[in-house]
């Protein structure tokens, strides 16, 4: 590898990272405004971050790759969302994909490498491809419709996927599938984006997050070599995808893509409230106590949201409390935003104000996995099987 790519791979470890993610902050919030209107992918986003070695910023140093613990991961993901968070949500899966991947027990060796060493060199991102037009998300569990068929070339996958985040820009799919056996195997197969077979339909039109492209894709008789079933296991047996620091890494890293839209939407408010000076009072909205209260309850909800997220990424919080951080910050972020749209009232919801933008986009933070009902059931469930417990 040359020296000048392990130069700008080493960017977590040089004492102006923070400067960078400030600098790329601002850079990529001069475009926000135009992916959201396009939901084109932001592949210029992606070119810069790679100038710089985050793209691979969770591959291991071993194999050139910036080798970022939770706490680097987090301050990267914060600092890009706050400028353009669907940039940053697709930049998420691909660190969660990538922080664990080289120590998967069943993935083969050389794929592994092959997949870490396209992010570093080339800036290539992957993707899981899981929820389905039938089933929804895996999460609420059942067997996915995709279907990999062995063959004596390798396997033929046919299904569809919908809201496949990054889809066009995505250099590699985890396609969750069933094989034909009786006892089918279940989990992810690997399928290059570019394989014959594989469509993108653009359907993805939604409220917010409208830049992350995630689009419905069609796989149809894909061929992929035998040893592309990187991570299955028979559904008599099934294996747990994520482990428990899996799931405290997604939670966290998810989290502080809301989070730091939150905080976008309390700069504007503050910016806006300093700036308005109504003729009837003759000074700033900023000195009545009414405004200085609402920007105190957002300030409030996001020093709650920073202590939560600081905690989890230092490894203060057990991991079986991912589900409970999602839900905490993500419900924060959405009411801080929810304060500065009633504070700013229709100035904010003006289509050229970028508070109503940073409106839509926290609301989606919602339907992520896992859903409120989902988190909070799970808690309550687990109160009364302690107590069922200690009665035994």
């Amino acid at each position: 590898m040359s020296e000048s790519l392990n130069g700008r791979l080493r960017s977590v470890e040089v004492a102006n990272f923070e400067a960078l993610l400030e600098r790329l902050t601002t850079e990529l919030a001069s475009t926000a405004p135009q992916y959201d209107d396009s939901g084109a992918f932001p592949h210029a986003n992606f070119q810069r971050l790679q100038e710089h070695g985050l793209v691979a910023l969770t591959v291991p140093k071993a194999l050139g790759g910036g080798g970022a613990s939770l706490a680097q991961a987090r301050k990267a993901i914060s600092a890009i969302a706050k400028g353009e968070p669907s940039t940053a949500l697709i930049l998420v899966m691909q660190y969660l994909q990538h922080t664990r991947l080289q120590d998967s027990k069943t993935w083969p060796p050389h794929l592994r490498v092959k997949v870490a060493e396209d992010a570093v060199r080339n800036g290539a991102l992957i993707n899981a491809l899981r929820v389905e037009p039938d089933l929804g998300t895996p999460a609420r569990g059942g067997l996915p419709a995709t279907t990999a068929v062995r063959t004596a070339e390798g396997w033929r996958i046919s299904g569809r996927k919908l809201y496949s985040t990054g889809s066009h820009g995505l250099s590699w799919f985890s396609v969750w599938a069933r094989s034909d056996d009786a006892d089918p195997l279940v989990g992810a197969w690997l399928v290059p984006k570019d394989s014959p077979g594989v469509t993108i339909i653009d359907t993805w039109d939604h409220l917010g997050m409208r830049a992350t492209c995630s689009h419905e894709v069609v796989l149809d008789n894909v061929l992929v070599p035998l040893d592309h079933a990187v991570s299955v296991s028979p559904w008599s047996a099934p294996q747990p995808e994520l482990d428990a620091d899996g799931f405290l890494w997604m939670a966290v890293l998810l989290s502080s893509v809301y989070d730091a839209v939150a905080q976008a939407a309390r700069d504007w408010l503050v910016n806006w409230l300093q700036a308005r000076q109504p003729s009837n009072l003759g000074a700033a909205l900023s000195t009545l106590p009414r405004f200085q209260e609402t920007v105190g309850h957002i300030d409030t909800l996001l020093f709650a949201n920073r202590s939560l997220l600081d905690a989890a990424a230092d490894g203060h919080t057990p991991a079986a409390n991912a589900a409970q951080l999602k839900y905490l910050v993500t419900n924060n972020a959405i009411r801080a935003v929810e304060l500065a749209i009633e504070a700013s009232g229709n100035p904010g919801l003006s289509r050229h104000s970028p508070l109503q933008r940073h409106y839509r986009d926290v609301l989606c933070s919602r339907v992520h996995t896992p859903q409120n009902d989902a988190v909070l059931q799970g808690v309550g469930k687990a109160v009364f099987a302690q107590r069922q417990k200690e009665r035994i």
